[in-house]
């Protein structure tokens, strides 16, 4: 079997952790079936330590696609080229586009149409380019993958997707996001938080991350318990975005606040394993895996009760309403009042993290890969 791989995305470089799954995901599955070929389709130069298997061919096809007039020009036309040219049997691609000028079956990764609702996530072209073109190319995939139940049946609901066509795939947390000791915890707070314990954000900053909702529950939360609580982010990716700054500048607690960005994995790991709690209010799903990663390192988790979250996680997180600063601060407020309910999450997040690994997050893709081939001879 050939399978191709819309590989536009590096690791490292999105926020949604697109680059880091695919490539996670599809090294695991060459290595695992040595018989197939997978192709890899570039739209720029790229790393040769991407390419980690010899059944793995990189193919690159410009130009670079940036914007939906590009898009449509890559997807239905230079990648066609290239499945005609391998003779692929499939292609996946795990963006939400397909091409739709072509017949090699296609295996579709499919966002909660929520995504379309949340004004300002998206650039006016980019949310047009959706809208129109989401129904099609949900019909056009022989195959599709979504990342939680929730968003499956948001989906089926919105498109009238045949639900038999729909799988779901989990995230997976990379293991080095485990516990760490006391003495390491000590050195971390003294490095990123004055020695004080710390609420953690992780992930990028932008609009559906809801870190203006995150300050404000931190805000009401530092007026209530008048402790010496510190708010941690992560930033990651777009640590430079103009009005988050703006905002965090006009902050009242700005000086316990720490904006923290280009950090190595394994500091992340350290970070995210010292911290007294996780908090993720965020209101759209994607492909990173940060509340997983909390779990991993024994850190209770609160998450937004949107974004699929509680399909994922049931009972091993509290759940906010993303849109109400003063749920999360009441959430936060539980979680730093009560011990027994905090000890409970770290227990039920330990147990829960290990039902994901990426073993299964790779049979689960591959099965939907599977059936969007199988479709070619039926």
């Amino acid at each position: 079997m050939i399978i191709a791989v819309n590989t536009r995305y590096f690791p490292g470089e999105d926020p949604d952790g697109r680059g880091d799954f695919i490539f996670e995901c599809f090294s695991r599955l060459a290595s695992t079936y040595p018989q197939h070929r997978f192709i890899y389709i570039f739209d720029r130069p790229f790393d040769k330590k991407l390419i980690t298997s010899k059944n793995i061919i990189p193919v690159v096809t410009g130009p670079k696609a940036t914007t939906p007039l590009r898009w449509q020009y890559w997807y239905n036309y230079k990648v066609p080229a290239v499945l005609r040219k391998y003779d692929a049997n499939v292609f996946v691609s795990m963006d939400g586009i397909c091409s739709l000028r072509t017949k090699t079956p296609q295996c579709l990764l499919a966002h909660d149409p929520i995504f379309l609702q949340i004004p300002g996530f998206m650039a006016k072209s980019h949310l047009r380019f959706h809208k129109k073109f989401m129904p099609r190319f949900l019909e056009k995939a022989k195959s599709i993958l979504t990342l939680s139940p929730s968003s499956k049946v948001a989906v089926i609901d919105a498109y009238k997707v045949d639900p038999a066509k729909i799988d779901v795939v989990y995230k997976s947390a990379d293991t080095i996001f485990c516990p760490i000791g006391q003495q390491e915890k000590e050195r971390t707070k003294s490095k990123y938080s004055g020695g004080k314990e710390y609420f953690l954000f992780s992930g990028p900053v932008r609009p559906a991350s809801n870190l203006l909702n995150l300050l404000k529950a931190f805000s009401f939360f530092k007026k209530r318990q008048k402790s010496n609580m510190q708010l941690v982010i992560a930033a990651g990716y777009g640590a430079d975005d103009a009005q988050f700054l703006n905002d965090l500048k006009n902050f009242k607690f700005k000086n316990e606040v720490a904006l923290l960005g280009d950090l190595s994995k394994n500091e992340l790991s350290k970070i995210t394993a010292a911290a007294y709690g996780f908090v993720y209010p965020v209101l759209i799903e994607d492909l990173s895996a940060p509340c997983l990663e909390a779990m991993q390192c024994e850190v209770p988790v609160i998450t937004s009760s949107a974004a699929g979250q509680q399909g994922i996680y049931g009972d091993a997180a509290i759940y906010v309403r993303p849109d109400n600063f003063r749920d999360i601060a009441e959430k936060m407020m539980t979680l730093f009042k009560d011990e027994k309910k905090r000890s409970e999450l770290i227990s039920k997040g330990k147990t829960w993290a290990r039902q994901y690994d990426w073993h299964k997050t790779t049979d689960q893709l591959w099965k939907s890969v599977s059936l969007a081939c199988k479709s070619e001879t039926t």
